[in-house]
């Protein structure tokens, strides 16, 4: 089953990991190791809250005009 990790740097090092499919969030103090962990621990949620085979997804980057 392919799902979606989306991967944000935290300022005290590393990074969090999303995936939105299942709300599983976990960290890392790199990407391999973020993702390793998101893996694991969406397997174990899948486990037991199993999901119908989600579509691919349109991830996709917008910008929002600062505030002056």
């Amino acid at each position: 089953m392919e799902l979606t990790a989306v991967l944000t740097p935290v300022e005290e090092g590393g990074c969090v990991a999303l995936n939105r499919e299942t709300a599983t969030t976990t960290q890392g103090e790199t990407v391999d190791e973020a993702i390793v962990n998101l893996t694991e621990a969406t397997a174990l949620y899948l486990s037991e809250f199993p999901l119908p085979a989600p579509g691919h997804p349109l991830v996709t980057m917008f910008n929002v005009p600062a505030c002056a």
